[in-house]
């Protein structure tokens, strides 16, 4: 391990001075494996990976899919989602990354945006349902739903990393350690030596929340990719609120526009919309077939008394 490595693995003592809990020590190492340090981050993302997994084969029997067609997509999805996640944080860092290609590659220094992992895992899906002639709809219904948990595992890895935190806050909840303070003393309007949000649990609770709203919804799903809008729905409202206040948001070029607030507002409004339409075509559809069905019921004479 290089000198660099060892002082960024060090220890941070963490504090929750509303909470009574200080100097709490955090490393981003988890533990090291034959001399090579295995990060918070990297693990809690496989151990996320693989729960989901795992949980995916397990119940896709249930609704009308293969395990093997759920390890299929999962092969293919994990690398897009990692790709699509660089490219697009690449995109909106271009000044930073243009100065020398090199680091673009680099990716020990972080630089990984949620909603590019977003996009190329559904095309992901896509691609492999499609090929593989399962009906999309019912695939993203049942995939997504492990999307929240898995955001929710992950999340973890930004508090040991101490990084993608919120502005100065006097919840008793707030979070304050030396990384948050050397960030933060170069974030003009913010006190570096004040407690921020610490917006990890925030997404780590809503997320947590939407992925058991999505396992009810999927077991009753009326339409399709009633379960997917639901989730973009929910999570869109979630981010909106949490990346206001983060401090390390990703702007529209010279903008004050954070991309993921406009991006979340679009998911809201548009899913909304679909929401209702598809439940309304949906609940149309099923009042024609009972009346149709009724049709063809023949209803039996009554017997009357003689007379």
């Amino acid at each position: 391990m290089s000198i660099a490595q060892a002082l960024t693995s060090a220890p941070v003592e963490v504090s929750f001075p509303g909470l009574g809990i200080e100097n709490l020590p955090v490393s981003r190492v988890a533990f090291s494996l034959f001399g090579v340090p295995v990060y918070w981050y990297g693990l809690l993302i496989a151990i996320a990976i693989i729960l989901s997994l795992f949980l995916a084969s397990r119940q896709a029997d249930k609704f009308g899919l293969k395990s093997d067609d759920i390890l299929d997509i999962f092969i293919f999805l994990i690398p897009a989602m990692i790709v699509f996640a660089r490219i697009y944080y690449v995109v909106f860092e271009w000044d930073y990354y243009s100065a020398d290609w090199r680091r673009v590659l680099n990716t020990r220094e972080g630089g990984l945006a949620f909603y590019g992992g977003v996009i190329g895992g559904a095309l992901a899906i896509i691609l492999v349902a499609t090929f593989k002639k399962i009906k999309i709809a019912d695939i993203l219904d049942f995939i997504i739903v492990y999307v929240p948990l898995a955001q929710a595992i992950g999340r973890w890895g930004n508090f040991f990393n101490q990084e993608a935190f919120g502005t100065n806050t006097t919840l008793p909840w707030g979070m304050i350690s030396s990384q948050t303070s050397a960030y933060l003393a170069n974030v003009p309007g913010t006190d570096a030596f004040a407690p921020v949000h610490p917006t990890f649990l925030y997404e780590f609770l809503g997320n947590l929340v939407l992925f058991f709203i999505l396992l009810k919804i999927r077991s009753n799903r009326r339409f399709s990719f009633q379960v997917l809008l639901t989730y973009l729905l929910g999570y869109g409202i979630v981010r909106f609120f949490v990346e206001g206040i983060r401090t390390d948001a990703l702007f529209i070029g010279d903008t004050s526009w954070r991309v993921s607030q406009v991006l979340s507002a679009v998911m809201v409004v548009v899913s909304a919309i679909l929401i209702v339409i598809l439940g309304q075509k949906s609940a149309r559809t099923q009042s024609a077939d009972a009346a149709a069905l009724e049709d063809f019921v023949e209803i039996p004479p009554q017997d009357t008394p003689n007379g």
